[in-house]
Protein backbone atom coordinates (compact mmCIF):
# COMPACT_ATOMS: atom_id res chain seq x y z
CA UNK A 1 0.00 0.00 0.00
CA UNK A 2 2.37 2.59 0.96
CA UNK A 3 4.23 1.75 -2.41
CA UNK A 4 1.58 2.14 -4.14
CA UNK A 5 0.42 5.89 -2.52
CA UNK A 6 4.30 6.61 -2.99
CA UNK A 7 4.06 6.00 -6.89
CA UNK A 8 0.47 7.77 -7.28
CA UNK A 9 1.40 11.28 -5.25
CA UNK A 10 4.45 11.15 -8.00
CA UNK A 11 4.33 13.11 -10.78
CA UNK A 12 1.40 12.09 -13.23
CA UNK A 13 2.69 9.46 -15.67
CA UNK A 14 3.32 10.65 -19.46
CA UNK A 15 3.27 8.18 -22.57
CA UNK A 16 1.63 8.44 -26.10
CA UNK A 17 -1.60 6.39 -24.57
CA UNK A 18 -2.71 3.21 -22.67
CA UNK A 19 0.04 0.13 -23.84
CA UNK A 20 -0.82 -3.43 -25.63
CA UNK A 21 -3.18 -5.36 -24.69
CA UNK A 22 -5.28 -2.31 -23.53
CA UNK A 23 -8.71 -1.92 -24.99
CA UNK A 24 -10.78 1.53 -24.01
CA UNK A 25 -13.13 0.01 -21.58
CA UNK A 26 -17.57 -0.30 -21.58
CA UNK A 27 -17.25 2.32 -19.03
CA UNK A 28 -18.05 5.87 -18.93
CA UNK A 29 -15.93 9.10 -19.97
CA UNK A 30 -15.85 12.11 -18.27
CA UNK A 31 -15.27 15.51 -19.91
CA UNK A 32 -13.88 18.22 -17.83
CA UNK A 33 -16.53 21.04 -17.32
CA UNK A 34 -14.31 23.61 -19.20
CA UNK A 35 -14.25 20.67 -21.70
CA UNK A 36 -10.46 21.01 -22.11
CA UNK A 37 -10.09 17.73 -21.14
CA UNK A 38 -11.26 14.10 -21.36
CA UNK A 39 -10.77 10.87 -19.17
CA UNK A 40 -11.08 7.28 -20.25
CA UNK A 41 -10.93 3.97 -19.06
CA UNK A 42 -9.26 0.87 -20.62
CA UNK A 43 -9.29 -2.04 -19.60
CA UNK A 44 -6.84 -5.34 -19.92
CA UNK A 45 -7.81 -8.99 -19.41
CA UNK A 46 -5.44 -10.81 -16.80
CA UNK A 47 -4.95 -14.69 -16.52
CA UNK A 48 -7.40 -15.55 -13.85
CA UNK A 49 -7.26 -12.29 -12.38
CA UNK A 50 -10.35 -10.37 -14.29
CA UNK A 51 -9.61 -7.01 -15.26
CA UNK A 52 -6.75 -4.10 -14.77
CA UNK A 53 -8.48 -0.82 -15.00
CA UNK A 54 -5.87 1.76 -16.34
CA UNK A 55 -7.82 5.76 -16.19
CA UNK A 56 -6.13 8.05 -18.75
CA UNK A 57 -6.46 11.68 -19.16
CA UNK A 58 -6.51 13.59 -22.97
CA UNK A 59 -6.81 17.08 -24.31
CA UNK A 60 -9.60 18.13 -26.66
CA UNK A 61 -7.31 17.03 -29.33
CA UNK A 62 -7.51 13.33 -28.00
CA UNK A 63 -3.17 13.83 -27.09
CA UNK A 64 -0.84 14.68 -24.58
CA UNK A 65 -2.00 11.57 -22.80
CA UNK A 66 -1.37 11.10 -19.09
CA UNK A 67 -1.90 8.23 -17.06
CA UNK A 68 -4.02 8.78 -13.56
CA UNK A 69 -3.04 5.70 -12.02
CA UNK A 70 0.39 4.24 -12.63
CA UNK A 71 1.61 1.51 -10.33
CA UNK A 72 -1.61 0.26 -9.86
CA UNK A 73 -2.20 -3.26 -9.68
CA UNK A 74 -5.75 -5.26 -9.54
CA UNK A 75 -6.24 -4.60 -5.62
CA UNK A 76 -6.90 -1.11 -6.51
CA UNK A 77 -7.93 -0.93 -9.81
CA UNK A 78 -9.86 -4.36 -10.51
CA UNK A 79 -12.71 -2.29 -11.29
CA UNK A 80 -14.18 0.35 -13.54
CA UNK A 81 -14.38 3.91 -11.53
CA UNK A 82 -16.57 6.82 -11.45
CA UNK A 83 -15.16 10.51 -11.52
CA UNK A 84 -16.51 14.22 -11.16
CA UNK A 85 -14.49 16.93 -12.32
CA UNK A 86 -15.02 19.51 -9.67
CA UNK A 87 -17.17 23.24 -11.47
CA UNK A 88 -14.06 24.88 -12.19
CA UNK A 89 -11.97 21.58 -13.44
CA UNK A 90 -8.88 21.77 -11.32
CA UNK A 91 -9.75 18.66 -8.91
CA UNK A 92 -10.91 15.52 -9.34
CA UNK A 93 -12.28 12.76 -7.18
CA UNK A 94 -11.91 8.98 -8.05
CA UNK A 95 -14.23 6.56 -6.32
CA UNK A 96 -13.02 3.18 -6.81
CA UNK A 97 -14.92 0.25 -6.16
CA UNK A 98 -12.56 -2.31 -4.17
CA UNK A 99 -15.07 -4.77 -3.92
CA UNK A 100 -18.46 -6.48 -2.76
CA UNK A 101 -19.51 -3.40 -0.45
CA UNK A 102 -16.28 -1.72 -0.56
CA UNK A 103 -15.61 1.70 -2.03
CA UNK A 104 -13.28 4.08 -1.80
CA UNK A 105 -11.96 7.78 -2.71
CA UNK A 106 -9.21 9.69 -4.17
CA UNK A 107 -8.36 13.34 -5.11
CA UNK A 108 -7.02 14.41 -7.77
CA UNK A 109 -5.18 17.85 -8.54
CA UNK A 110 -4.91 19.66 -12.00
CA UNK A 111 -1.17 20.61 -13.20
CA UNK A 112 -1.94 21.68 -17.21
CA UNK A 113 -3.71 18.94 -18.73
CA UNK A 114 -2.52 16.18 -16.43
CA UNK A 115 -3.78 15.23 -12.54
CA UNK A 116 -2.01 14.19 -9.59
CA UNK A 117 -3.06 12.56 -6.63
CA UNK A 118 -3.11 15.83 -4.21
CA UNK A 119 -2.95 13.98 -0.83
CA UNK A 120 -0.68 10.90 0.56
CA UNK A 121 -3.68 9.14 1.81
CA UNK A 122 -6.80 7.93 0.07
CA UNK A 123 -9.41 10.90 0.55
CA UNK A 124 -11.40 8.29 1.97
CA UNK A 125 -9.09 6.98 4.56
CA UNK A 126 -8.69 11.02 5.55
CA UNK A 127 -12.35 10.96 6.11
CA UNK A 128 -12.67 7.72 8.47
CA UNK A 129 -9.76 9.53 10.00
CA UNK A 130 -11.72 12.43 10.89
CA UNK A 131 -14.44 10.18 11.51
CA UNK A 132 -13.28 8.80 14.41
CA UNK A 133 -12.08 11.89 16.14
CA UNK A 134 -15.54 13.05 16.57
CA UNK A 135 -18.53 12.03 19.39
CA UNK A 136 -20.21 10.12 16.74
CA UNK A 137 -17.71 7.38 17.01
CA UNK A 138 -18.15 6.79 20.39
CA UNK A 139 -17.51 3.37 21.28
CA UNK A 140 -16.46 2.21 17.71
CA UNK A 141 -12.95 1.25 16.87
CA UNK A 142 -10.95 -0.09 13.96
CA UNK A 143 -7.51 -0.78 12.99
CA UNK A 144 -6.01 2.46 11.00
CA UNK A 145 -3.68 0.24 9.24
CA UNK A 146 -6.26 -2.81 7.81
CA UNK A 147 -8.89 -1.17 5.46
CA UNK A 148 -10.89 -3.99 5.33
CA UNK A 149 -11.11 -3.43 9.03
CA UNK A 150 -14.57 -1.71 8.77
CA UNK A 151 -16.93 -4.26 7.39
CA UNK A 152 -18.47 -2.75 3.99
CA UNK A 153 -16.59 0.52 4.65
CA UNK A 154 -17.78 2.34 1.81
CA UNK A 155 -17.34 6.18 1.08
CA UNK A 156 -18.71 8.17 -1.59
CA UNK A 157 -19.02 11.43 -2.99
CA UNK A 158 -22.51 13.09 -1.88
CA UNK A 159 -24.20 14.71 -5.19
CA UNK A 160 -24.03 18.35 -5.89
CA UNK A 161 -20.20 18.84 -6.47
CA UNK A 162 -20.92 20.24 -10.18
CA UNK A 163 -23.19 23.06 -8.65
CA UNK A 164 -21.60 23.50 -5.48
CA UNK A 165 -24.06 21.50 -3.25
CA UNK A 166 -26.43 24.14 -3.64
CA UNK A 167 -29.10 21.23 -4.20
CA UNK A 168 -28.84 20.65 -0.64
CA UNK A 169 -29.09 24.65 0.18
CA UNK A 170 -25.38 25.70 0.93
CA UNK A 171 -24.10 29.07 -0.36
CA UNK A 172 -20.31 27.70 -0.40
CA UNK A 173 -17.96 29.53 -2.68
CA UNK A 174 -17.04 27.83 -5.84
CA UNK A 175 -15.33 24.76 -6.40
CA UNK A 176 -14.10 25.36 -2.26
CA UNK A 177 -16.05 22.40 -0.82
CA UNK A 178 -16.46 18.30 -1.19
CA UNK A 179 -19.47 16.41 0.91
CA UNK A 180 -18.14 12.93 1.51
CA UNK A 181 -21.10 9.97 2.67
CA UNK A 182 -19.05 7.04 4.73
CA UNK A 183 -20.76 4.08 5.53
CA UNK A 184 -19.71 0.89 6.91
CA UNK A 185 -21.02 -1.53 9.88
CA UNK A 186 -19.68 -3.44 12.42
CA UNK A 187 -22.37 -6.45 12.86
CA UNK A 188 -19.66 -8.73 12.17
CA UNK A 189 -18.45 -8.55 16.23
CA UNK A 190 -21.87 -8.52 17.62
CA UNK A 191 -25.35 -8.53 16.11
CA UNK A 192 -26.81 -7.87 19.00
CA UNK A 193 -25.33 -4.70 19.86
CA UNK A 194 -22.91 -3.24 17.11
CA UNK A 195 -24.22 -0.12 15.46
CA UNK A 196 -24.07 0.83 11.56
CA UNK A 197 -23.00 3.48 10.07
CA UNK A 198 -25.43 4.81 6.73
CA UNK A 199 -24.95 7.97 4.95
CA UNK A 200 -22.83 9.87 8.27
CA UNK A 201 -21.67 13.30 5.95
CA UNK A 202 -18.73 15.49 6.52
CA UNK A 203 -16.97 17.97 4.65
CA UNK A 204 -13.81 18.49 3.01
CA UNK A 205 -12.20 21.79 2.46
CA UNK A 206 -9.75 21.67 -0.69
CA UNK A 207 -8.65 25.24 0.13
CA UNK A 208 -7.14 24.08 3.61
CA UNK A 209 -7.15 20.02 3.37
CA UNK A 210 -9.39 19.94 7.00
CA UNK A 211 -12.46 17.88 7.29
CA UNK A 212 -15.90 19.41 9.60
CA UNK A 213 -19.10 19.02 10.19
CA UNK A 214 -21.55 22.08 9.71
CA UNK A 215 -23.66 22.10 11.93
CA UNK A 216 -26.86 21.91 9.13
CA UNK A 217 -25.81 18.59 8.79
CA UNK A 218 -26.03 17.35 12.84
CA UNK A 219 -29.66 16.20 12.55
CA UNK A 220 -28.46 14.22 9.50
CA UNK A 221 -25.93 12.29 10.76
CA UNK A 222 -27.97 11.66 13.99
CA UNK A 223 -30.17 9.36 11.86
CA UNK A 224 -27.06 7.78 10.28
CA UNK A 225 -25.94 5.83 13.31
CA UNK A 226 -28.43 2.76 13.97
CA UNK A 227 -27.71 0.36 16.62
CA UNK A 228 -30.10 -2.99 16.52
CA UNK A 229 -33.10 -2.89 18.57
CA UNK A 230 -33.20 -4.91 21.80
CA UNK A 231 -35.20 -8.48 21.06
Amino acid sequence: MALLLALATAAPACADGPGAGFKLADAPTFESPDHKLRLEQYAKEQKDQGLLFKFWIFDAGHRHASLLNPGEGEDMAGYQAGFRFSPDSQWLIRMQKMGAGYQTLFLYRRHGDQFSQATKKPLSDMAWDYFFTTPDSKGMHRDPKDPYSLDHAFAALVKGMDDNYAGMGQHWPDSRYVVISLNFDMQGEDDKTAPWIEDWHCVYDLKTGSFSVPPDFAEHNAKAITYPKPK
